[in-house]
């Protein structure tokens, strides 16, 4: 064996063991605290500029009409009796 194909399984085999040496994450939680991010109100985003919403940003009502409008969309017995 030449010393370049010596080097290069040295080389491998020192990758192979390093992808072995991950240490685990653990999350630590505080008692009674939220860590993560608070969420909004689904009706306090702006619509999606590709889709075809149309309520507006804060507007709840409009927005429960856009998702009630979507689900009768889905409907298969709507969808075909409306033809």
């Amino acid at each position: 064996m030449n010393r370049v194909t010596l080097l290069g399984a040295a080389i491998v085999a020192a990758v192979f063991v390093a992808g072995c040496g991950e240490s685990p994450q653990v999350t630590v939680y505080k008692q009674g605290k939220y860590q993560g991010k608070a969420d909004t109100q689904p009706w306090d985003n702006a619509p999606l500029a590709y889709g075809d919403s149309k309520w507006n940003k804060g507007d709840r009502a409009s927005w429960e009409a856009g998702i009630n409008a979507r689900t009768l969309g889905q409907n298969e017995d709507i969808r075909i009796y409306k033809q």
